[in-house]
């Protein structure tokens, strides 16, 4: 998988790989050069007491060794720009790719490892190109040139290349042997770890709330032991890996030096020789030293490319349609046929034979037990999910026939947990029309009873909201939604339990202005308050995924049992009496912060 994500992401750079191949070529001939113009200068300059050739010989070498220097820059900034440019283009892909997953597709990996995967996995398969185009191309051309230049000088020392870069080659394929599954664990602990931290971070109010802070130390202290008991066993091996390559180049100093001195001595080899031939013998050394290093990399990197091609190998479940179709007309009719639905491992489907319609001007309120199947069969819609069974329809397509952007264009919805990105408060209400102007920014808070806050704070629309808009009341997360749906002038509206944060006079003035705002409009209501939807042209009762009572509020009071308990359970006799009588209820108060 490396060598694949290296040749799909890398191959529009290759003008940019050819240069630093070059440079990089240009620099290790150069580097071969040098000790041969050495030699040259003992055997002939020095040796004889031939000043001028010394001086003609060490201006050449003054030369090259410049052209060496130049050279290397200019293959370390091409390779710089192409192993940055390849990690940009690839951690793209990554996201591009978890950005086109459904929920179910997310589920099925995690956030935490989604994340390890996008970030941390993508720089080591970037570290690995870096070092490879800076090293890798220069590595096998010194081995083999260093080879070359050095029989040239002795063939007798031959040997000592053979035997040195023979026991070196043993000792790296040795380590990495056992560096290959250490890594592969170190990345799923490295998972767990930001799993464990995420779910800290994001939980911190509930950790405080019930004391769990010790217990919360605890679960991280064990990550962090596993993670650092892998590090560890990793870390000793990289202890062992210098010293045995520094033995190993001490000894073949010491062996060129013993066996060389030997053929001098008898008159079969000139000093500036045996310099020669050390000098390439320890070139050839560090070059598979670096090859080592290298090789130490690529495990590590291979590992990461796995983890990486298993998130950009996996289609979608809920790709775009092969044939898409647009609907004739745009009018927001929602219609489920026998729709059932079931969570991939479930025992029992969420939903069973579910059908109902929903047409412009409508209302139309889910109500049911938790667990019952309220807030899927709302996201089946948008076609968060895809049913099992049975059709879903928007204007009498169905929603797996239609182009996401015609889904977005026609639906909007408000989910059970509200969600501000970081940024304005203009910039949210902005993702549903990102052309819209202040003025339909302020009409769309003003429905969504949200004005008189937003104008309290000194910037208006310009004020900060960090992530997940913790900075702002549930309350108020939930209105500023309500309204980034009503921005979208969508033709079809998804409430999703949208008014539970609020007191009973907001939730009533919000939804009398709902209802001249989305008088056109398809609207279809979760909730779990009894109050929020006795206006309802149509109320659906759900029990175990199942549609087992349909009608008004005040049909159902008295042909529903289902329906009667969920009111009796909020609500007094006297008040489900008043609530008949007047359409107008009262629920749990009190807005959540």
């Amino acid at each position: 998988m490396l060598v694949t994500l290296l040749r799909r992401y890398g191959a529009r750079y290759w003008p940019w790989i050819l240069a630093v191949a070059v440079f990089q070529l240009a620099t290790t001939i150069a580097t071969l050069y040098l000790p041969s113009l050495n030699a040259q200068i003992i055997d002939q300059g020095v040796a004889k007491g031939d000043t001028g050739y010394i001086w003609q010989q060490g201006g050449v070498m003054l030369a090259v060794a410049f052209a060496q220097v130049i050279t290397a820059i200019l293959a370390v900034y091409f390779g710089s720009r192409t192993s940055m440019a390849f990690g940009r283009d690839l951690r793209r892909g990554v996201f591009r790719r978890v950005a086109s997953y459904s929920s179910q597709d997310v589920q099925r990996f995690g956030a935490p490892t989604l994340i390890t995967r996008g970030t941390n996995d993508v720089q080591q398969v970037q570290m690995v190109l870096l070092m490879g185009l800076n090293f890798m191309v220069s590595t096998p051309i010194m081995c083999v040139g260093g080879i070359i230049m050095a029989l040239r000088e002795d063939a007798g020392l031959s040997w000592l290349v053979w035997v040195s870069v023979g026991v070196l080659f043993a000792v790296v394929g040795f380590l990495v042997y056992l560096l290959m599954p250490l890594f592969r664990t170190m990345q799923g602990k490295i998972d767990a770890i930001n799993g464990v931290l995420r779910e800290q971070i994001i939980g911190i109010r509930v950790v405080r709330a019930f004391v769990r802070e010790v217990y919360e130390e605890g679960r991280f202290a064990t990550a962090n032991k596993a993670l650092t008991d892998v590090s560890l066993k990793v870390g000793q091996i990289f202890v062992l890996m210098f010293p045995i390559i520094m033995l190993l180049l001490q000894a073949a100093t010491a062996a060129v030096l013993y066996f060389g001195g030997q053929r001098v001595d008898s008159g079969d080899m000139q000093i500036g020789s045996l310099t020669a031939f050390m000098q390439y013998l320890l070139q050839i050394l560090m070059a598979v030293m670096m090859g080592t290093f290298m090789a130490m990399m690529i495990p590590r990197a291979s590992v990461c490319a796995d983890r990486i091609g298993e998130v950009l190998d996996v289609e979608p479940s809920m790709a775009e349609p092969a044939q898409p179709v647009t609907p004739a007309r745009n009018e927001g009719v929602v219609e489920f046929r026998n729709v059932s639905f079931a969570y991939p491992g479930a025992e029992a489907p969420v939903l069973n034979n579910v059908s109902f319609t929903a047409r412009p001007g409508q209302t139309v309120a889910i109500i049911g037990s938790t667990g019952s199947g309220k807030s899927t069969l709302l996201s089946l819609v948008p076609r968060l999910y895809d049913s099992a069974d049975g059709e879903v329809l928007i204007d009498g397509v169905p929603v797996d026939k239609l182009p996401r952007h015609e889904i977005t264009s026609r639906v909007a919805m408000v989910p059970q947990r509200p969600y501000l990105f970081s940024g304005t408060i203009g910039h949210n209400l902005r993702f549903g029309k990102q052309t819209a102007t202040d003025e339909e920014l302020w009409d769309a808070l003003t429905v969504a009873q949200g004005a008189d806050f937003v104008r309290a704070k000194p910037h208006g629309l310009e004020a900060g909201i960090s992530q997940g808009g913790t900075n702002v009341s549930g309350g108020q997360r939930q209105r500023l939604c309500i309204a980034r749906a009503l921005v979208a002038q969508p033709k079809v509206y998804l409430f999703d339990d949208s008014f539970s944060a609020l007191d009973v006079t907001t939730d009533a003035r919000l939804r009398r202005a709902l209802k001249a705002r989305t008088h056109d409009a398809t609207v279809i209501i979760v909730a779990q308050r009894v109050s929020t939807i006795v206006d309802a042209d149509q109320i659906l009762v759900l029990d175990n995924g199942k549609i087992v009572d349909r009608g008004t509020h005040e049909e159902l009071l008295e042909t529903s049992p289902t329906y009667q308990e969920i009111v009796q359970s909020q609500i007094t006799a006297e008040e489900a009496e008043s609530v008949a009588g007047a359409g107008a209820g009262t629920g749990i108060a009190g807005e959540q912060a």
